[in-house]
């Protein structure tokens, strides 16, 4: 997850009644920074969860077994993303669908791709549509936040960085992976590197990056799922993501995902 509208900023619109009267007809667009609300919500999550002592990774079938559904579809997931791979001649990158990711998806060379599955609840008809079989080991995750393809072209780096909430752990499941020199995902200071069929669950709060300089594409399924927390947070941690982030960052990513989406297919029919 992520900043809308640059890093930090969340873009808001308020109802006509409270916009200033020459703004009625059209609505008031403000810019807040979201850095102390975003502060006190994980100082409230670390409560719960040890802040300075969480784990960096995480045991999927003790911790989210639900999870292994999706590792055990791999072979369908992995004939349809290529599939996807040879029908789709460019994706967008990273930052053209979530403009918040461009300080680490464009500040090194090469691309950073992306396919939306779903996000906070919106769920991408056109790109569903390239991939039922995965979609559908998708929908035996409760809680889940966002999944989507990450691919790597061969030598993209991803500089560290750190998810801007406590309030989800990241699935990665390694869907086609180089044999010779496979990338590396650092976390926290531990080093994982990925394999191709095998699942890895992390806390993505955590400073991570990823050291890459193999000579192939490197591309996984990312999920994102709500943390387990106690009812009180757990509640808030639900109105954060199924409403704010619905309503907001969610919004914003998938309507970018099907404009792309859109404009391949217009670009195929007028081809054709």
């Amino acid at each position: 997850m992520s900043s809308l509208e640059g890093p930090g900023y969340l873009r808001l619109v308020f109802p006509m009644s409270l916009a200033r009267a020459d703004d009625a007809s059209k609505g008031q667009w403000v810019k807040l920074d979201y850095h102390i609300f975003k502060s006190m919500v994980n100082a409230f999550f670390g409560l719960f969860i040890g802040r300075r002592t969480r784990p960096t990774f995480f045991n999927i079938k003790e911790s989210y077994p639900e999870l292994d559904h999706v590792t055990r579809a791999f072979p369908v997931i992995q004939k349809e993303f290529d599939r996807l791979i040879d029908e789709w001649s460019e994706l967008p990158q990273y930052h053209d669908v979530d403009p918040g990711e461009r300080n680490i998806s464009a500040t090194t060379p090469k691309r950073w791709n992306v396919f939306m599955l779903e996000i906070t609840g919106h769920r991408p008809a056109q790109n569903r549509a390239c991939c039922p079989e995965t979609c559908q080991a998708l929908e035996k995750v409760p809680n889940m936040i966002q999944a989507f393809f990450s691919i790597l072209d061969p030598g993209k780096s991803v500089p560290e960085h750190e998810g801007p909430y406590l309030g989800y752990l990241r699935y990665h499941l390694g869907v086609r992976v180089p044999a010779q020199n496979p990338p590396k995902l650092i976390v926290n200071r531990q080093d994982y590197v990925w394999k191709e069929g095998e699942a890895v669950l992390f806390d993505d709060s955590w400073p991570h990056s990823v050291v890459n300089t193999s000579d192939a594409l490197r591309a996984v399924l990312i999920v994102d799922v709500r943390r387990s927390l106690p009812l009180f947070a757990d509640l808030c941690n639900r109105f954060i993501t199924d409403v704010i982030a619905r309503h907001t960052y969610g919004r914003s990513v998938a309507r970018k995902a099907e404009a792309f989406a859109s404009a391949r297919g217009a670009q195929r029919r007028v081809a054709a």
